[in-house]
């Protein structure tokens, strides 16, 4: 039998305090029906975050439903207005899983963090966070759910993991989400600023140079090698076909 966990509660002071002078202004609930809703309701400001212990009514991509048992995952909105136009607010998504998966691997003194296009991250191939964006009003809010510490009898899915069935570690959730807060807003910086991320988004990808299907939301499919991602964030096939939105499976 798997030992359960103690959970660590999350705590906006001692967040606030890992981020000494930054933009962020963390707020911590014990329940919500989902931090992507109410942050998008809240008529929110540039650095408000949202995390809860538990959502009741959790959703992803396509807005299928997201569930994890209280305090075993890290869930959180955040809302930003970026200093670049809005045509190129299509790269941030990858722009946050990105910084997601350079944490983990941070923390974890791992290799094992890889994103998957367009908004997941897995580890050993299988599903550990994955990523919601929506536009709102003058800004942009992403939510982000990481899968730290369920045991294999609460994951939602069989394709689905935790960072403690995966690797034994047991990840504090405060420090997890001020060093990505820390991580994307540093990486959103230089972005603004020109920075390309391409190569660097490449080299952790699980998907680049991978076999994949490709199904948009209205059923036509697309098969072929993902070769890599554009600057709008978009996925290049071979045969010169861009996939902007839809689900990803890796084929091989």
């Amino acid at each position: 039998m798997e030992k359960r966990m103690p959970a660590d509660l999350l705590d906006a002071s001692a967040i606030s305090h890992a981020l000494p002078g930054s933009y962020w202004r963390v707020s911590t609930i014990s329940e919500a029906t989902s931090t992507q809703e109410l942050l998008r309701t809240s008529n929110p400001s540039h650095g408000d975050v949202l995390a809860t212990e538990f959502q009741s009514a959790g959703r992803g991509r396509l807005d299928r439903s997201f569930e994890a048992e209280r305090s075993t995952a890290l869930l959180f909105s955040l809302f930003i207005k970026p200093r670049i136009t809005q045509e190129r607010w299509s790269f941030i998504p990858l722009l946050a899983g990105l910084s997601v998966v350079q944490v983990l691997n941070s923390l974890c003194e791992s290799n094992k963090f890889f994103t998957k296009w367009p908004n997941d991250i897995l580890i050993n191939e299988k599903k550990i966070s994955g990523m919601i964006s929506e536009v709102c009003g003058d800004g942009i809010i992403v939510g982000i759910g990481i899968n730290t510490t369920m045991s294999r009898a609460q994951l939602p899915v069989s394709s689905a993991t935790s960072v403690l069935i995966e690797l034994g570690i047991v990840l504090n959730r405060n420090e997890l989400l001020a060093e990505i807060l820390r991580q994307f807003s540093q990486n959103l910086a230089d972005w603004e600023s020109g920075r390309d991320f391409l190569a660097e988004y490449t080299s952790l990808s699980s998907t680049i140079n991978r076999e994949v299907k490709a199904i948009a939301p209205d059923g036509v499919e697309a098969i072929g090698t993902a070769l890599g991602v554009d600057e709008s964030g978009a996925l290049l096939l071979s045969d010169q076909q861009i996939i902007r939105v839809g689900d990803l499976l890796h084929l091989r």
